[in-house]
């Protein structure tokens, strides 16, 4: 039991340190794109494990979040050029308006609750999926449709919180989707 204990944390230790090493290599490089999948991989197995086992924490959940911000702050660094010159300027405006709209529903629910909080809705789980994989696909003849497909579901993700948060009396992190709780 020990070990099934530790590994949650030991798989997003993992992805600390393939995030890490993404830092310094060549973007979309072939090495480069089988650590990203690693990451990626790493993000499921963590989470899946830890609640399959019962053993969630505290601590397991904040180095999942560190990996996160570790890993959304290596995109911004090293994939956020590459898009900028790869898509349409279109697509940014996109970006910008989904970005929007999230933030609106954050600070919604900041005002209403005096915190900060995301709900983990199978469309958020879904965008999360397909932002992802923008990297997969950002050097293929399906680059610019894809992306016009993730600002999409982002849009109506966006749209479903802030939805949520407005009529919402209550918070549930886990609520899935807008017609259904928990």
């Amino acid at each position: 039991m020990l070990a099934n204990k530790n590994l949650p944390n030991a798989i997003s230790s993992v992805r600390i340190a393939c995030t890490a090493w993404l830092l310094f290599m060549e973007p979309l490089s072939p090495l480069f794109m089988i650590i990203y999948v690693i990451t990626g991989v790493t993000d499921v197995l963590d989470g899946a494990i830890a609640r399959r086992y019962g053993t969630t924490s505290e601590v397991g959940a904040r180095l999942d979040s560190i990996a996160d911000i570790l890993f959304y702050t290596l995109i911004l660094i090293r994939i956020f050029p590459v898009l900028w010159v790869t898509l349409p300027k279109k697509i940014w405006v996109m970006v910008g308006a989904v970005i929007g709209v999230r933030l609106i529903a954050y600070l919604i629910f900041a005002v209403k609750n005096h915190r900060f909080a995301s709900i983990h809705t199978y469309l958020n789980k879904v965008t999360g999926l397909l932002v992802f994989g923008v990297v997969l696909f950002i050097r293929t003849p399906i680059a610019v449709p894809y992306c016009w497909l993730v600002c999409t579901v982002g849009m109506l993700s966006s749209l479903e919180e802030l939805i949520i948060h407005l009529t919402s009396d209550e918070y549930d992190p886990n609520r899935k989707m807008l017609l259904k709780r928990g």
